[in-house]
């Protein structure tokens, strides 16, 4: 093995060798482990996905208000207030059915109900749609809307 010496005499691994990456990546990997099982805790409810052939099933005939999230895996926005819906399904678990449409995989479900800009969320009682909130919004816009069908 390759070594330089250090001006306090000992041996130290060449920049960029495995040997040398070692302290920083067990660091890295400690720190992941941390972070995802905590991750895990909090998010144990998180929003179902339906498409095209669910969607009458789930939403619609549902007895619960249902708020459905229509976005696409490039959307970065969508990305952003993803989190917010799982956790609006993990505190109104029970009361209110939070489920996830993904408008590249469900064009039929985002066509007929006019979904031009994305992220969109709806929200639908008694197989009718109730309100429509579009593009990222913080959590209490979303919690606000959602509070007035319940």
């Amino acid at each position: 093995m390759l070594a330089w010496q250090s001006t306090s005499g000992r041996a130290v691994a060449p920049r960029g060798t495995a040997a040398a990456l070692a302290p920083r990546t067990a660091r890295l990997v400690q720190h992941q482990r941390r972070s995802s099982s905590s991750t895990v805790a909090r998010a144990a409810v998180t929003a179902g996905a339906v498409n095209d052939d669910t969607f009458d099933e789930v939403v619609l005939k549902s007895k619960a208000p249902v708020l459905v999230d229509f976005w696409a895996p490039w959307c970065g926005p969508c990305r952003m207030i993803a989190p917010m819906v799982d956790e609006i399904a993990g505190e109104y678990a029970g009361r209110v059915t939070c489920v996830k449409v993904n408008t590249d995989e469900s064009p039929q479900v985002a066509t007929e109900y006019g979904i031009r800009s994305i992220p969109t969320v709806m929200i639908f009682k008694n197989g009718s749609k109730m309100d429509t909130i579009i593009g990222a919004v913080p959590k209490s816009t979303l919690v606000q809307s959602l509070e007035k069908y319940l």
